[in-house]
């Protein structure tokens, strides 16, 4: 489904989807840093503190494939 969006995408589309991604990226990455220093001071003990960092990571993997995928199909970078 990326590779659709990205093929009907012209070149400014593509720049703004980039930095939108970034933007999304280093947001999702304060808030892992956030969440991991909540659950050491928790001494790891907060299975909540737990599953929201496990979304976080997915999350965040997910826009490092697309930023990949950006990278190789496209030639953006």
């Amino acid at each position: 489904m990326i590779v659709k969006c990205q093929k009907s995408m012209n070149d400014e589309e593509k720049g703004a989807r980039f930095l939108k991604l970034i933007d999304d990226q280093n947001n999702i990455q304060w808030k892992i840093v956030a969440k991991l220093t909540s659950l050491i001071s928790s001494k790891w003990n907060s299975e909540e503190l737990k599953n929201e960092l496990k979304i976080l990571i997915e999350n965040h993997s997910e826009i490092t494939k697309e930023l990949n995928n950006l990278d190789d199909k496209v030639g953006i970078l």
